[in-house]
Formats: structure tokens, sequence, C-alpha cells
């Protein structure tokens, strides 16, 4: 789709492209802006729980990569894949979009209040 979002916190902020078109992205984008808090996921990824939950029925799985901000369906929250590592393909971790940012960078992002708005 080429819509970027912005996640923004005091110290930094982490651009995405949306490059999916499927009806989580769509409920994603209808909910902008929003706020919510990042948390370290495994050693794999930075999370963010939704109140409610992304809508996910109707939307394909993906085999992620790092840089893929995805919808893991369970629990209906964003995920930003940083080492993706021995992952595989789920039906359970929709696509949404790809983002260039370092480690470093989206710990900043982690702990604190996180806006996230359409940039583009």
């Amino acid at each position: 789709m080429g819509t970027v979002i912005r996640f923004t916190s005091e110290d930094t902020s982490v651009d995405v492209t949306i490059s999916e078109d499927n009806p989580t992205v769509r409920d994603l984008l209808s909910r902008l802006p929003l706020a919510l808090t990042l948390e370290e996921f495994g050693g794999k990824e930075k999370v963010g729980r939704l109140s409610p939950e992304l809508d996910t029925e109707g939307s394909p799985g993906s085999d992620p990569g790092n840089g893929d901000l995805i919808c893991f369906a369970p629990w209906g929250s964003l995920g930003f894949f940083y080492n993706a590592d021995g992952v595989g393909y789920s039906d359970q971790t929709i696509p949404l979009g790809t983002f260039d940012a370092s480690v470093e960078q989206l710990a900043r992002l982690e702990g604190a209040e996180v806006t996230v708005e359409v940039v583009d």
C-alpha cells in the first residue's frame, strides 16, 4: 500500500511502511492515531498490545523476517521482529509492513508511551 506510519516516543521514532492490504492492516489504520506501550518479547521482537485486539479474520499468515512489523493473531498485538531466526511460517503471524531500525532504536521505544500515526 505504501502508507507510512510512525511510532514515536520521547527518545526516538521508527517509521513503518505498510506493504500489505489485509483486514488486519485496515483495522490498524482505522484506529490511528493511537498510543501504546512496547515491551521486549523472547529476545526476538518488541510487542505492543492493543485493546481491543486487532481483527485478524481473513488475513494471511507469513514467514516473518528481521525488519517486519506483524500482528500476532492470538493476541491481536503488534510485533517488531529484529531477530526472526528460526521463527518460520505461521498462520498466526500476519504481515503488516516493514521498518528499518536498529535494536537500540527499538529499545528506546520500550516502556514509554508510544504514539502511532500516519505520516504519509
